[in-house]
């Protein structure tokens, strides 16, 4: 089986990637889904957050308050550090067990979802990545739609490698400007060289695929 790392910049496009994938028959595991799951009520993890964040980071109802800890910790990158050293072991433990799930069912490919994914070195347990990038401007608007300030913005993109050293760095380049279809032509060229239609996936020449 192959596995296939998923990266790219906030906004830029890998959730709509991650469904198109999905569509096809191909397990996809999405890491912000594991982040939420991991501390959820009465998980271990959210203890610690808990104890490091202070008693008010959780609400009346258990569950952590996700906006107040957002707001702290792109605002302070020391307290984004601490966050991640409770977060990411966790994380990382529950996509590889997902992958070699997968992999014992026979599955020719999966996808793992990873934001982080270089800054994290996880492309070294994976067979092939792929960034998926936009540009600048494309990236704020999509993000100013969500409702997030510039601020908001310059946070969070600080929080990651620019999107040019992502790029240099994948094995694929899949670029979103151009809508769903131009999108899941340029998924299909991934898959088809990855060997999900037979192909051969050769690792190490990155390929910038777009129509």
């Amino acid at each position: 089986m192959k596995a296939l790392g998923l990266t790219g910049g906030i906004g830029m496009g890998k959730s709509a990637s991650a469904e198109l994938l999905h569509s096809r028959g191909i397990p996809v595991v999405d890491t912000d889904d594991l982040a939420r799951q991991v501390v959820e009520p009465g998980q271990p993890a959210l203890a610690e957050v808990q104890q490091a964040f202070g008693p008010e980071i959780v609400g009346p109802d258990g569950r952590l308050r996700r906006g107040e800890l957002a707001r702290r910790v792109f605002a302070d990158p020391p307290a984004r550090k601490r966050l991640e050293a409770i977060l990411h072991p966790r994380i990382r433990a529950l996509w590889r067990a997902r992958v070699e799930a997968w992999r014992k069912e026979g599955h020719p490919l999966a996808v793992v979802v990873i934001p982080l994914l270089f800054e994290t070195g996880a492309e070294k347990e994976l067979d092939a990545t792929v960034c998926i990038a936009c540009a600048a401007a494309t990236q704020r608007q999509r993000l100013r739609a969500r409702g997030w300030s510039p601020q908001e913005i310059e946070q969070r993109a600080r929080a990651q490698w620019p999107v040019e050293t992502k790029m240099a760095r994948a094995d694929y380049v899949v670029w979103t400007e151009g809508g769903l279809d131009l999108l899941a032509i340029q998924l299909n060229q991934v898959l088809s060289a990855c060997g999900a239609q037979g192909a051969t996936c050769v690792i190490g020449a990155r390929t910038f695929l777009s129509a």
